[in-house]
């Protein structure tokens, strides 16, 4: 186990303490950092600015903060001996949810993808929301004159490794996800410096957790307001079976089985719902005050539900300390497998998706080709610095460019570029 004196430990230490204990620092500065205030203008599921109904990227941080707090006080609570063992503060919990989002490209996921497929052209790293993240805190943050990134402790840097190894494409666990780029090997083997072993610290673990919860239950919340889902047919109906069957097929290293655990988890959901919540999703929702305050219960119900599933042990064989109960665990891979078939595969949104990735080919061919000859003129001012700092290759700095951006100000590029939204000179578009 490390102890609490290599926890606290920073890479460089570029300033004098004051009256906040280090993990609070921590949090402080990712909460004040350009890259958390962009998330404002980044689609979580929905594109930003759609409609006030949608969660954006930085509501459903702040969201998955909360949570990862109320997790990790809950631990503490339950097992204060071993959460001092295993290395467990509600601070470093929060500060990895600040941060955990903080590397997703515009466009969300579609974002990722476009930008790992043409940065891997030039760049066996491609690109990775998570090793981006990992990315701004330790080297393009601007903070200190003294030393790049944020200069976080090593307990959050490691809080905020949710696939704590590098990118390694002859191992299938590893060529999908990855927590770092090796432009920063050593912040990730200053991170990693006491784990031998391939498991999330406990903190990290609960990070994750976090973000699973948050994200089943929010997004879910804000569908239900659009009258997207059809409970009815979902909970005990002809599209029961096929989402069983679905999310059996996304499960990764699923149980054998699988199937039927997925199966009794839809029974426990349509259970808590019909039975505390039945005029909620069996009518028409318009917003009424009823309907809210409902609303509200079942999000809370729910959240207060998964919090509670979580708790620290010993570590096991693989080095793994927290452990979710698998019922609420496997309520949450069907929540999840809902939004994915009623939301993210609806077609309206597949065709913003398809001219997003568009939008982002082109700023990508764009700057990557004008960047061979030194910094494009029409690059923002803000961006500049990239160049002379982090650019260890031309691709990855095109990536840390299009990845700083907020999705109005990708649009407003591109628009420039084309000549068909010229805008004013006096808008420098990235301020």
């Amino acid at each position: 186990m490390w102890s609490e004196a290599n926890r606290v430990q920073r890479r460089h230490s570029a300033i004098q303490e004051d009256q906040r204990s280090r993990f609070e620092r921590d949090r402080d500065r990712i909460l004040y950092s350009s890259a958390f205030r962009r998330l404002s203008g980044v689609t979580q599921i929905v594109r930003a600015g759609e409609s006030d109904v949608f969660h954006t990227r930085q509501q459903h941080t702040i969201k998955v903060a909360q949570v990862g707090r109320r997790l990790a006080e809950n631990c503490v609570k339950q097992s204060p001996k071993l959460a001092t063992e295993l290395g467990v503060h509600p601070e470093v919990v929060e500060a990895a949810c600040l941060a955990h989002d903080l590397g997703h490209p515009p466009f969300g996921h579609v974002g990722e993808h476009v930008l790992h497929e043409l940065v891997e052209r030039y760049d066996n790293d491609g690109f990775e929301g998570n090793a981006q993240s990992f990315r701004i805190l330790t080297k393009l943050a601007v903070r200190f004159d003294e030393c790049p990134g944020l200069d976080l402790t090593r307990a959050t840097l490691a809080a905020c490794l949710k696939y704590p190894w590098l990118r390694d494409s002859r191992v299938a666990g590893r060529a999908k996800k990855w927590g770092a780029y090796k432009t920063e090997a050593d912040d990730f083997g200053f991170a990693r410096e006491f784990f031998s072993n391939d498991a999330k610290t406990a903190e990290a673990d609960l990070m994750d957790w976090a973000d699973d919860i948050a994200y089943s239950v929010h997004d879910l919340e804000d569908f239900h307001r659009c009258g997207v889902l059809p409970w009815h047919r979902i909970l005990n109906g002809d599209q029961s079976e096929q989402i069983v069957s679905r999310a059996v097929a996304n499960w990764y290293n699923a149980p054998l089985n699988a199937e039927g655990r997925l199966r009794e988890a839809l029974r426990d959901l349509h259970s808590f719902l019909a039975g505390s919540f039945a005029e909620l999703i069996n009518e028409p929702y318009e917003g009424v005050r009823h309907q809210r305050q409902q609303l509200r219960t079942m999000t809370s119900k729910l959240i207060g539900r998964y919090i509670r599933a979580a708790r620290l042990h010993e570590p096991d064989a693989s080095g793994k300390t927290v452990a979710i109960d698998s019922g609420e665990a496997d309520e949450v891979l069907i929540l999840k497998q809902i939004t994915r078939d009623y939301v993210i595969n609806n077609p309206s949104l597949a065709a913003q998706q398809k001219g997003q990735e568009r939008v982002l080919r082109t700023l990508f061919d764009y700057l990557f080709e004008d960047s061979k000859k030194g910094i494009p003129k029409y690059l923002p001012m803000r961006l500049r610095y990239l160049w002379l700092d982090g650019a260890e290759s031309p691709a990855r700095f095109v990536a840390d460019c299009i990845a700083s951006l907020t999705e109005a100000e990708a649009l407003g590029l591109h628009g420039r570029l084309h000549g068909y939204a010229s805008g004013s000179v006096l808008d420098p578009i990235v301020r």
